[in-house]
Order: structure tokens, then C-alpha cells, then sequence
């Protein structure tokens, strides 16, 4: 299936969620994830703010205070995308496109500070790869050579598909892809030097 197509079929089953379904999704998906190591192990997190039934990330937000680790939400700057520390959930704002954002007078943190980082997406397929928004944000931050965090995909069930998404050369599959029901290691993203 074109990537367009599965795009829009999974956007508007995901936006039909209802509030309870979408809870108890984003509630397991979560508690997937606080039960990788490398979630254990990583002193620096980066979430997102969901948009448009996104699975949740409040529950990653308060455990990693909880824990003591420092972490992360994007913002988008123009046509790029940074990272900025937050240390309550008030310091996020609504930002570009509606989405809540640390403010835009915080620091920039550089792509090698997250040792994890949580990605969200339309589709992923079972070798990682990911369908997002179609504007490109994670895709030209992740590439960036300091960037060596264990990237994460989060998402609701229904949005992994058996069907290899087709890739392009720049784009950077996920390590682990996380749902309300599996865990997925699809690999490393990175090649070995």
C-alpha cells in the first residue's frame, strides 16, 4: 500500500479512538516501554507531546522524574526540529501545529544528550521503519552524527503493519518499536565503525 494511503487510513482509525480505548492503549504501551533496559539504563529521555489520539507519554513523563532522569520534548523551529529540557509539565506551550512544546526561550540541547528517545508515527513495520506526519522533523534530526540514542517507537497495535514500509536512504529505522500489546526489536540503527 502507497505510503500516502496507509497514512490516511491509519490516521482516521486512529482519531476514531475512543477516550477509553485510547487510555488503556497508551497506559499498556507505556508500561511496555518502563520495562525496557535501556529505558533503566538512559539518564536522558525524549518524549512528544501527542496529537490526534497519539499514544500518550504522561505516564514515561512522570516515571522519569520519578527516577531522577533529565528529559526532553521537541520543538519545532522553522523547518528543523530541537530538543529542549523540561523539568514540570507546565513549561510545555501550545506550539507549531497545536502540539505542545517546551518554550521557545528554553536551551537547546544537542542531539547526543538523549540516550533514548521515544519517536512517534502513522505506521511502523515490523523492520522498524516508520511512516510519520509527512513533514519530515524526526527525519532530518535522527540522522544527525552525534545523535546515538536507542530510538523507540511508540504506537497503538493497530498501527504496526506486516507490510514492509518502503524506505528511502535517508531515513533511520527504529531499534524497538513498543505497543499496547508487543515489544519489538527490530535491530540496531546504527552501523558498527
Amino acid at each position: 500500500m502507497p505510503k500516502h494511503s496507509l497514512r490516511s487510513q491509519l490516521l482516521a482509525q486512529r482519531r476514531s479512538l475512543s477516550h477509553d480505548s485510547w487510555c488503556a492503549s497508551s497506559r499498556a504501551a507505556q508500561l511496555n516501554l518502563l520495562s525496557l533496559d535501556e529505558y533503566a539504563d538512559a539518564d536522558c529521555i525524549a518524549l512528544y507531546a501527542p496529537a490526534h489520539n497519539e499514544t500518550d507519554t504522561e505516564l514515561l513523563l512522570s516515571a522519569a522524574f520519578q527516577a531522577g532522569k533529565r528529559v526532553l520534548y521537541p520543538a519545532v523551529c522553522g523547518h528543523q526540529m530541537v530538543f529542549r529540557r523540561i523539568e514540570r509539565i507546565e513549561e510545555l506551550q501550545k506550539g507549531s501545529f497545536g502540539i505542545l512544546e517546551p518554550c521557545p526561550t528554553g536551551v537547546d540541547h544537542q542531539a547526543n544528550e538523549a540516550d533514548l528517545i521515544v519517536v512517534p508515527g502513522v505506521a511502523f513495520d515490523l523492520a522498524g521503519h516508520r511512516i510519520g506526519y509527512g513533514k519530515g522533523f524526526y527525519d532530518r534530526f535522527l540522522p544527525h552524527p552525534d545523535c546515538s540514542a536507542h530510538l523507540v517507537g511508540l504506537c497503538h497495535d493497530f498501527q504496526l503493519t506486516e507490510e514492509l514500509i518502503p524506505a528511502d536512504a535517508h531515513d533511520i529505522p527504529m531499534e524497538i518499536i513498543v505497543s499496547d500489546k508487543r515489544i519489538i526489536r527490530s535491530g540496531s540503527r546504527r552501523t558498527e565503525k
